[in-house]
C-alpha cells in the first residue's frame, strides 16, 4: 500500500501579517513549522506502515525552506518526500494549490491512499483536502477520528461528525482528512533524523508536472483576497480576574448580578 500526506509549512507565530496589495501572507521574517494539524495524518499514516507495511509519501508546495518541513516528516519515519517548488506556483489559492498537488499525487502513482489533517492553521479554510478529491476524481471521507481496518480495497472507521460519531466504510484509492482524535503524534527518532539528513528531495517544478500555467500562482487562482481588516471592539468590557479565594466569590458574585441585569437566569432567582 502507498499512502501520500501533503503536508503544508505555516508559520510558527500567531503575529501574521498580510500583503494588502496582493491579499497573500507574507511568510518572511517567521520560523516555519509543519502545520500542527498534518502531523495527525502523518502519525495515522505510519500507524498503518507499523500495521500493514505501508510505504509513506509527503510532500509539499513551496519556497526552499520548506524542505525543513519535509525533513522533519521523514524523521518521524516517513519513507519519502517530494518538494514542490517553482516561482509560478508563488501566491496560489487554495484551487490552485490542490490542482498542483493532485498532478503531483499523480506523479507519484500508484497511491492507494491520501490522507491530510483537517486543515491549515494560517489560511483556516479546509478546502484543499476536498479540492484534491475532486481533481483526482476520487472519494472523500472527512473529519476521520479513527481507522478500524484497511483491507480488502477498503477502509474502515469513523468519523466526527456533530451528533457524534458516524462509522463509513470506503473504497480505495480514496483522500480521507483526520481530526486531532487519530492519535498524538510521535516525536522524530534520532535514526530517522541522520536518514532525513542523507535523503535527497527531489525538487518538482510546473514543467515536472506538465502543469497548465494558467492555472498557477496568483494569476491562475481565481479567487482573491478583496479587503484586508483587522476587527475592532466596539463595546467596553469589564474584566474580571480572581487570583484566590475570596477575589473568587467577589468574581462569581458579579457575574451572577450580570447575568441578572441580563434576565439570563432562569427564574430571576441569581442569588438562591
Amino acid at each position: 500500500m502507498h499512502i501520500v500526506v501533503p503536508i503544508k509549512q505555516v508559520p510558527e507565530t500567531s503575529d501574521v501579517h498580510m500583503d494588502p496589495v496582493t491579499g497573500t501572507m507574507i511568510r518572511s521574517g517567521h520560523t516555519a513549522i509543519i502545520n500542527p494539524l498534518d502531523l495527525y495524518a502523518i502519525e495515522s499514516a505510519l500507524k498503518l506502515k507499523d500495521s500493514i507495511g505501508a510505504t509513506v509519501s509527503v510532500l509539499t508546495m513551496g519556497p526552499a525552506n520548506a524542505v525543513k518541513v519535509l525533513k522533519e516528516a521523514m524523521a518521524m519515519g516517513c519513507d519519502a518526500a517530494v518538494h514542490l517548488n517553482d516561482r509560478r506556483f508563488a501566491g496560489s489559492d487554495t484551487w490552485s494549490t490542490s490542482y498542483v498537488l493532485s498532478l503531483a499525487i499523480g506523479n507519484l502513482a500508484p497511491v492507494d491512499l491520501i490522507m491530510t489533517g483537517e486543515r491549515a492553521t494560517d489560511g483556516d479554510t479546509g478546502q484543499v483536502t476536498p479540492e484534491i478529491a475532486s481533481w483526482l476524481d476520487l472519494p472523500l471521507v472527512s473529519f476521520v477520528s479513527s481507522i478500524s481496518a484497511v483491507q480488502d480495497g477498503f477502509i474502515e472507521g469513523e468519523r466526527l461528525i456533530e451528533e457524534g460519531y458516524q462509522r463509513v466504510r470506503c473504497s480505495l484509492p480514496a483522500v480521507v482528512s483526520v481530526v486531532k482524535e487519530i492519535g498524538e503524534p510521535r516525536l522524530p527518532t534520532l535514526r530517522g533524523k541522520k536518514r532525513a539528513m542523507t535523503y535527497d528531495i527531489p525538487v518538482w517544478t510546473a514543467d515536472d508536472l506538465d502543469a497548465e500555467n494558467s492555472y498557477l500562482g496568483l494569476k491562475g487562482s481565481p479567487t482573491r483576497v478583496v479587503r484586508i481588516g483587522t476587527p475592532s471592539v466596539i463595546r467596553d468590557a469589564t474584566v474580571i480576574q480572581a487570583s484566590d479565594e475570596d477575589s473568587l466569590k467577589s468574581a462569581v458574585s458579579r457575574l451572577l448580578d450580570f447575568l441578572d441585569e441580563k434576565g439570563l437566569l432562569a427564574g430571576g432567582e441569581a442569588h438562591a
